[in-house]
């Protein structure tokens, strides 16, 4: 009804190479990813087995998602006249309801534009100007920015249970292809202008067929918990995908601080949790490491997990974490390794399903031991909605994530650095100039540059240097000042934990800014 989303997908031509190459990547032309979410696990496990908890004691049953993903669908259709192909955001922390509501969209025929309940207004305008939405469906508590933009119907969380209550809870899935774009996720990049990847119903399914199956490996008795909210794809696979295909419970967590997390795998018995590496360390920081004893999984992902971080664990509890390497263009991890394939200190080899090489700078494909970019290849790839980009991210066929690795002779893939100037901080993706924007909107300011900071606990964090107005003191006042306009302007999390003060900000004879002068100085505070 709606072709948006296919008619502003890059040219085939500029698309990577897809390969289906195991027997459950072979896909029926017609398939909706909802269905086989939440009707076909009905059907295999019963409707009265537990689906989603959260730590207050709410508990859904998968026949209780069920009625209510329908619900939300009927919704959809017969309030607001949603048609196949049309765009619907959500913006909520991770919780039943906004499980209800990604099903109910998938199953009404629309597309999920997700984005995190952190994300302000400024933030949430170029989502909206790329994809579109239809409407919006928000948790009340975070409606605020949303409400902000223009032209664009909000419906809150208290009005969608209230429209739901009165439905019956029956809804035939609309019988979408397995091509039809199904998600778009936006994901951060440098330049602060988000890049919108599309998903198709059958790369939702692909990543349970490839890491889910091959790597993962739940089990209906298992019990998963994961930090990262859903409108990332890593949170969407641990927390969504996964679990219900395997007709395991998913743990929904709003917020929780790694002494939290440690806490509720004791108290709630998590057998599997998906974190970053950054709660790891601090869990072990903290001595609290004993209370992950109980799990029979745990995944890092985000960023690479220091071999330190993992032998530790492994000495204290025996606990084989699996790493792994994804990118939202992909959907989710491609590389990774579990159990006795696991060799600390890489990051895995390529999940059945994929292949990966390293790729030189003219992207050849290089030999063993040398380091270059990574490329990959597999069921799902880039395709990123209406945006030039695209051109950089594909070469030759491959996904090139920007990520610099090496291989070793039996397979195993090296983590080094990343190639671009993205700053990862405890699992998320910051843009550098994005930040920068920010800060120049505070009043004293006369411009700024940001670079990532090593840090022992969070591998990044964010370095502002800061050029002030004249006659303004750089005081830690000013400074307090500073970060709090960042976490009013931006999503928190992106705000700059190390601000300096300086009378200019390097730069060559074309006043380009030299941010790699910048990179030195803290750089070369880091203790060798």
């Amino acid at each position: 009804m709606d072709t948006f989303a296919r008619d502003h997908l890059p040219p085939t031509a500029l698309w990577p190479t897809i390969e289906f190459t195991t027997p459950e990547l072979r896909y029926p032309d017609r398939l909706n990813a909802a269905t086989e979410l939440v009707d076909v696990p009905v059907a295999r496990f019963g409707p009265d087995r537990p689906a989603l908890r959260t730590p207050a004691g709410e508990v859904w049953s998968y026949g209780e998602l069920l009625t209510r993903a329908n619900q939300v669908a009927q919704v959809l259709v017969e309030d607001f006249g949603l048609g196949a192909g049309q765009r619907v955001l959500l913006r909520s922390p991770n919780n039943p309801w906004t499980v209800a509501a990604w099903l109910g969209v998938l199953k009404a025929g629309g597309v999920v534009v997700t984005t995190t309940a952190a994300l302000r207004t400024r933030e949430l305008e170029p989502i909206v100007e790329r994809t579109r939405p239809f409407l919006a469906l928000v948790d009340g508590r975070f409606a605020e920015d949303v409400r902000a933009l223009p032209s664009l119907t909000v419906v809150d969380h208290d009005d969608l249970r209230a429209r739901a209550a009165t439905r019956p809870g029956e809804f035939t899935a609309v019988d979408t292809a397995a091509d039809d774009v199904a998600l778009l996720a936006p994901t951060s990049g440098s330049t602060g202008s988000p890049k919108i990847t599309a998903h198709f119903h059958r790369d939702v399914l692909s990543i349970d067929n490839t890491f889910g199956r091959h790597v993962l490996r739940l089990v209906p008795d298992d019990l998963v918990a994961c930090t990262a909210p859903f409108a990332f794809t890593f949170g969407l696979g641990m927390l969504v995908v996964f679990p219900l295909r395997a007709g395991a419970c998913a743990l929904l967590t709003e917020a929780a601080t790694p002494a939290q997390v440690a806490d509720l795998v004791v108290e709630q018995e998590v057998t599997v949790l998906a974190t970053a590496p950054t709660a790891y360390k601090a869990i072990l920081r903290d001595g609290a490491e004993e209370k992950l004893r109980g799990l029979r999984v745990a995944v890092s992902a985000g960023e690479h997990i220091p071999r330190d971080t993992w032998q530790r664990l492994h000495d204290r509890l025996g606990l084989r974490v699996v790493d792994g390497i994804g990118a939202t263009e992909l959907l989710h991890i491609f590389i990774s390794a579990a159990g006795d394939d696991i060799r600390p200190g890489a990051t895995g080899r390529p999940v059945p399903g994929y292949r990966a090489t390293v790729l030189g700078p003219g992207g050849e494909e290089l030999e063993p031991g040398e380091t270059g970019r990574l490329g990959v290849i597999g069921p799902v790839g880039c395709r990123y909605l209406d945006d030039a980009r695209q051109e950089d991210y594909v070469v030759n066929g491959w996904n090139v994530t920007g990520d610099v690795f090496h291989r070793d002779e039996d397979g195993y893939f090296h983590y080094h650095a990343r190639s671009d100037h993205m700053i990862v901080s405890s699992g998320y993706n910051i843009g550098g100039p994005e930040v920068e924007e920010a800060i120049d909107t505070h009043p004293d300011v006369l411009e700024s540059a940001v670079v990532a900071k090593p840090d022992d606990e969070r591998g990044s964090v964010v370095c502002a240097f800061v050029v002030l107005r004249e006659g303004v003191e750089g005081d830690a006042a000013k400074i307090r000042e500073i970060q709090d306009h960042v976490k009013r302007t931006i999503a928190p999390y992106k705000y700059p934990r190390d601000v300096r003060f300086r009378t200019s900000l390097p730069r060559n004879a074309s006043g380009k800014l030299q941010r790699f002068a910048l990179r030195r100085i803290v750089e070369e505070e880091v203790p060798r």
